[in-house]
């Protein structure tokens, strides 16, 4: 809860599982509560943004390595979303982040979603820091 900006009940994260400067696994396992979630179902949203918290993770664990409040970030962009199925509630998805650029407060991530080891989803997306 402290490495990223969201607050309850827009979390959509729960564990940092792996982390290096250019990588991530983070995983969240689908409350019945979530925002998300309907008809037993976690929706689209809630993947892309579960995705999107995962790179907030990211950013959030390095600020945290380096003794500084994680920053609020946007979303700048999404390409080249696919999603194969929608998880149910009680699932946890699994994500890896692979950081491909990063520039002044600017970073481009290729995000890849599995559910027990299926394949759930993935995405391209740039995220931006506000200033």
């Amino acid at each position: 809860m402290n490495l990223i900006p969201q607050k309850e009940p827009f979390v959509m994260v729960d564990t940092l599982v792996n982390y290096t400067e250019t990588t991530l696994e983070a995983s969240f396992i689908v409350p019945e509560s979530a925002v998300f979630s309907y008809e037993g179902y976690f929706l689209e949203g809630g993947i892309i943004e579960h995705m999107a918290q995962s790179v907030a993770l990211h950013t959030g664990y390095a600020y945290f390595l380096r003794n500084e409040d994680p920053p609020t970030g946007y979303i700048g962009a999404i390409n080249e979303v696919e999603i194969a199925f929608l998880p149910r509630v009680g699932d946890k998805l699994e994500s890896k982040v692979e950081i491909l650029q990063e520039f002044n407060g600017i970073t481009l991530v290729d995000i890849q979603t599995y559910v027990s080891g299926k394949y759930l989803a993935r995405a391209k997306m740039k995220t931006v820091i506000a200033t």
